[in-house]
């Protein structure tokens, strides 16, 4: 188990079988922080429009599944086959069978320099310059 904004959530999933115990991770758990520049930058964009955010993991013109493009998609309605993930403030959508490529613990944030959304983790960038699209 490892700590997040003041909570525990448990990474593992352990399942028994003939008496022997295997660990798989569980894919579902995530929790993205949003930083206060991108949450204020999110509210300017979408300027009181209902609608929900979804983190779009894009493969079109990618030429492979796994090598995808994240992004932030306003939409009417989440996906079917997204799920609403955890974070300190605004609701967030991401597909689940994309989940795999995302890592478990994440960071939205604005860079003015870049004008654009920057998706992180302790282990790495994610998206140094992730779009967001208004899809209403």
């Amino acid at each position: 188990m490892y700590k997040v904004a003041g909570s525990f959530v448990n990474r593992n999933v352990f399942i028994v079988y003939n008496g022997g115990m295997q660990r798989h991770r569980e894919a579902a758990i995530m929790y993205i922080e949003w930083t206060e520049t991108a949450a204020e930058k999110i509210a300017g964009k979408v300027q009181g429009q209902e609608g929900y955010l979804q983190l779009k993991y894009d493969t079109d013109g990618c030429g492979c599944v796994v090598s995808g493009v994240t992004a932030l998609w306003w939409v009417n309605e989440p996906e079917e086959g997204t799920e609403k993930v955890e974070t300190n403030g605004i609701p967030l959508y991401v597909e689940k069978s994309k989940m795999i490529f995302l890592d478990e613990v994440m960071k939205i944030d604005f860079v003015p320099e870049a004008n654009s959304f920057q998706l992180k983790s302790p282990n790495q960038i994610l998206n140094p310059r992730m779009s967001f699209f208004n899809k209403i």
